[in-house]
């Protein structure tokens, strides 16, 4: 095991440490609970960018690395914001849909990246991969700064900004087509965003 692996497990770490503390406020509705599983979203984005940095600064690159970091990265940037998304009261029936679709659009990010990072490499002078298709899978930290400032107002539960529409059979949150929107700038072919 490269040490950059060790620094992708800890973003595991926190996903799974996001995941539980969320399960931990929808038991006990502490809000320390929900603030620690927001927390930890960035926490393992730091984890996320010094990965790299070392394996550059090591020039351990190799595949089983960069699916390590693309396991942790759904864990943490996919699952750990849908989960604190149902934590904060995005229950209905519309909202997990909708939650769902958000992890597997960055599931089929993730996985795109990974097949194409070698010939979008091999384009480029500098052998390395010069634009992301679509927007990477972090950039959902925002969306549990989001549910971290409603939590901060007051505003979980049936107080989400927004309020809850009945559409048809089943519930929908408007604050939860921010997860929608997300996911589909994920999959985005047309969206290209330098990689520095």
């Amino acid at each position: 095991m490269q040490l950059a692996d060790v620094f992708t497990l800890g973003n595991a770490a926190c996903g799974m440490g996001s995941v539980f503390f969320a399960m931990f406020f929808v038991a006990d509705q502490q809000l320390a609970h929900f603030y620690t599983a927001a927390a930890l979203a960035p926490l393992a984005f730091i984890f996320d960018v010094l990965d790299g940095r070392i394996a550059r600064w090591r020039h351990a690159h190799s595949a089983l690395g960069r699916e390590l970091d693309s396991l942790a990265d759904v864990i943490s940037f996919g699952v750990g914001p849908a989960t604190l998304a149902f934590a904060a009261g995005m229950r209905g029936g519309w909202d997990l849909a909708v939650l769902i679709y958000f992890v597997c659009c960055g599931v089929s990010r993730l996985a795109r990246f990974n097949v194409t990072a070698e010939s979008l490499a091999a384009g480029s002078d500098s052998g390395k991969v010069a634009y992301f298709e679509g927007t990477p899978i972090p950039t959902s930290v925002l969306l549990t700064a989001v549910l971290a400032w409603c939590a901060s107002q007051g505003q979980l539960g049936g107080e989400l900004p927004g309020g809850a529409w009945a559409l048809g059979p089943a519930v929908l949150h408007p604050l939860v087509l921010l997860f929608a929107l997300s996911g589909t700038l994920m999959v985005s072919k047309t969206l290209r965003i330098p990689k520095f």
